[in-house]
């Protein structure tokens, strides 16, 4: 069965160390349906053969993550504030769910900061899936998978939320707009006072502002450094808010293990493997 939708945007934002990884899996993408796109961001296919095991890094979005994975099950992901780590090893194959930032908090009415660096069953938020990982995986198609749970999510679908879509369109701003550095600008922008922009990013992100920004900042860096599209990494630093080269060094060392000269460095050494390759 073929997909009549465009796939969604393609990037490597959030993947660390990219060339790498790609050499480890496979990661395919599919667009959500119209009903649920006001939730749901896009679908993410990922599936390995290993004969030796590798561990996949990520600096995960804002968003929570609904998988379905063989071995194991279905489960929320709950934003996660560090870098994400998973050992891939065997064969195995998820089949993902990102929702907008917020969009988990809009469907369930949940308190989305509750789910913070946790993953949990499925069936702890909706108990009524206890067949639904079955359901999924016995569909021969990603296109046929994300139609049942589009069905199931269908029966779940929250009415118009103004805050909600405040939160998205806020989001939004910050994941597209480098110029975005602190949160006094967005409360200007979008005429929010600061309390009420916190309330509503426990309530539906589960994480602050503050986060956020940092969080989509981070993501810039790291996708820039891993293209080899650095000259100098003040004028980085700079474009992306950070008062200096050494405050942006301390936190990307903290987020993601390495410095931003020798994450440069490991990305282009492994651009020099794939040539010779």
């Amino acid at each position: 069965m073929t997909d009549p939708t465009p796939p969604p945007r393609s990037g490597e934002k959030g993947i660390l160390h990219p060339r790498e990884q790609a050499r480890h899996r496979t990661l395919n993408r599919l667009a959500p349906g119209p009903a649920a796109g006001r939730f749901v961001e896009w679908y993410w296919i990922v599936e390995w053969d290993l004969d030796e095991p590798y561990t996949a890094e990520v600096l995960p979005f804002p968003s929570v993550n609904v998988t379905f994975e063989q071995p194991g099950g279905a489960f929320v992901n709950g934003v996660y504030t560090r870098k994400f780590e998973r050992q891939l090893s065997g064969r195995g194959r998820v089949f993902g769910v990102k929702f907008w930032a917020g969009g988990f908090g809009a469907v369930t009415g949940l308190d989305v900061a509750s789910f913070s660096d946790q993953v949990v069953p499925l069936t702890t938020v909706f108990p009524d899936d206890d067949r639904l990982s079955d359901l999924v995986f016995a569909e021969e198609s990603d296109v046929r998978r994300r139609a049942v749970f589009e069905a199931f999510l269908s029966d779940h679908l929250a009415p118009p939320d103004p805050s909600y879509e405040l939160v998205r369109r806020i989001v939004t701003a910050m994941a597209e707009d480098r110029s975005l550095a602190r949160v006094d600008e967005i409360t200007d922008r979008f005429d929010v006072p600061i309390r009420t922009l916190q309330r509503l990013f426990r309530r539906y992100v589960g994480v602050g502002p503050k986060w956020v920004l940092r969080r989509y900042r981070l993501h810039d860096g790291a996708e820039l450094l891993a293209r080899g599209e650095v000259a100098e990494l003040a004028e980085l630093s700079a474009a992306l808010g950070y008062f200096d080269q050494a405050h942006f060094s301390k936190e990307f060392k903290a987020q993601i293990g390495l410095t931003p000269a020798e994450y440069a460095a490991r990305a282009a050494a492994d651009e020099s493997f794939q040539l010779r390759s």
